[in-house]
């Protein structure tokens, strides 16, 4: 069921319906339950037993590690929760991939080698809901938490609809706490929840699906080499487009919850405003940059272990996560690239940040724009469907080669500068600044000429959205 839809206007307005009739708290929770396994099961029914088998493991494994005192069992405990969530999250997403390339490897050794047909489907959202199962289980066994008291309220919190099927990647003690009382949204935060979904679907809609995909599938779906202006348009159009699509589903997620009185952690922070690659990923996909920080690098020593040590984790933490996006090399290398981005950062920053030139506005501006210049290098790898079409992207831009095909309309020419510097100029603008303070210091006929202009916007180009691109990891 996605966002962008009629049958999820009605699936909602039912939803808030029962939620705000005069039952019992109890009730409300097994209502949001099972309208969640409805939302869920729209897209393939039989895939809601994943959910379940996850939920029922995670929540036996915590509360046996909860009273263990036996460090060898709550090993093998925490093991069994790793094993169930990444053994379905590796068969899924990652079966197809694993052969493919044993396949190649005997090939290469000269074995022929066919391996049988791999048409597994995969399961939406099982990225974002084993790391969510996965951080519960480590916060017990690290001691951070202690497990739900209640089944019902942990069974919510695994498969809460807004953010169930692409986050934010909510950890247990952010959501969990909120199901204990009885919540019902007030009037101020019903007009805010409203008012951010709004928002979040104009940026996906209007923004991500209708002035922006097109140019982008044109150029990254060619099949020969391209003029520089077109690859260059192409690329922008595709940070544009990703960064309304996946910012547009959170901030609509963050709404939706927020008119059933629940609070989500933001999810992105204006990311095309950042100052270096730290500072990117403190703002891109915060709920799964916090993730990786806290169980991957951290453990694996983080910066505690000399320089050379927090290289290897650094891109160790970003090559997993570019593998979490997808079982494709590219991803691996738009992870790694992330990774030799934030070593090279860090290496440079020991040496010459800390001179005064830095903290001008000159130089910030500078780095600002290097930053965002080097991470649609990035969005290449992560957009191509393979090397060739990768490899001849990066070719014609670094190399401004104009013996390419123009496969871009004029109109394309105009419209991708104008939304994606539009993008920047607001990204810039907010970089240090809340949504909020800036919304309610607007004039009340302004920010109903605003709302009504995007609601409007969103009804007339309806008819041309699409699924969300993180549906698909």
């Amino acid at each position: 069921m996605l966002f962008n839809s009629l049958t999820f206007i009605v699936f909602f307005a039912i939803v808030l319906a029962l939620h705000n009739a005069p039952f019992s708290w109890r009730v409300k929770k097994s209502n949001l339950l099972i309208g969640s396994y409805i939302f869920y099961a729209a897209w393939n029914p039989p895939f809601v037993l994943l959910l379940w088998l996850s939920t029922v493991v995670d929540w036996v494994v915590a509360n046996k590690l909860h009273i263990e005192t036996r460090q060898a069992k709550r090993k093998m405990l925490l093991f069994i929760s790793i094993l169930v969530n990444l053994g379905m999250l590796g068969y899924f997403k990652y079966g197809g991939f694993l052969l493919e390339n044993f396949q190649a490897l005997m090939t290469a050794m000269g074995v022929d080698y066919q391996p049988p047909d791999w048409s597994i489907v995969l399961p939406v959202g099982i990225s974002f809901y084993t790391f969510q199962t996965m951080a519960y289980s480590l916060d017990v066994y690290l001691r951070r938490a202690a497990p739900a008291k209640s089944f019902l309220d942990f069974a919510l919190f695994v498969t809460f609809f807004p953010q169930l099927v692409a986050g934010p990647i909510v950890r247990p003690t952010q959501l969990i706490p909120q199901f204990r009382l009885p919540r019902v949204a007030t009037r101020e935060q019903m007009a805010w929840g409203l008012g951010l979904i709004t928002l979040g679907l104009f940026n996906k809609i209007v923004v991500a699906d209708s002035l922006l995909s097109i140019p982008a599938d044109e150029v990254f779906s060619a099949k020969e080499m391209l003029h520089p202006l077109d690859a260059w348009l192409g690329t922008l159009a595709f940070s544009g487009q990703i960064f309304c699509d996946f910012a547009g589903y959170s901030t609509t997620a963050i709404g939706v919850a927020l008119c059933l009185g629940f609070s989500l952690p933001d999810n992105f922070r204006y990311p095309y405003a950042a100052v270096g690659f730290s500072d990117f990923w403190r703002r891109w996909h915060i709920s799964l940059s916090s993730w990786l920080r806290d169980y991957l690098y951290i453990p694996l020593g983080g910066n505690r272990k000399g320089a050379w040590r927090t290289y290897a984790n650094l891109m160790t933490t970003m090559v997993l996560g570019g593998l979490w996006h997808g079982a494709s090399w590219t991803f691996v290398v738009w992870g790694g690239l992330h990774g030799a981005y934030l070593a090279a950062e860090r290496w440079l920053g020991a040496r010459f940040g800390g001179a005064p030139i830095w903290q001008r506005w000159a130089p910030r501006v500078f780095l600002a724009l290097l930053t965002y210049f080097l991470v649609n290098i990035t969005w290449v790898f992560f957009r191509a469907q393979d090397f060739a079409t990768a490899w001849r992207l990066i070719d014609t831009m670094l190399t401004w080669n104009f013996d390419g095909e123009k496969v871009l309309l004029t109109v394309d020419a105009l419209i991708v500068p104008i939304v994606i510097g539009t993008m920047l100029v607001l990204h810039w603008y907010m970089r240090n600044r809340e949504l909020h303070q800036v919304v309610t210091a607007l004039p009340r006929w302004l920010l109903g000429v605003a709302w009504g202009a995007m609601l409007w916007l969103i009804i007339i180009a309806q008819g041309q959205s699409d699924a969300f691109i993180y549906f698909q990891f």
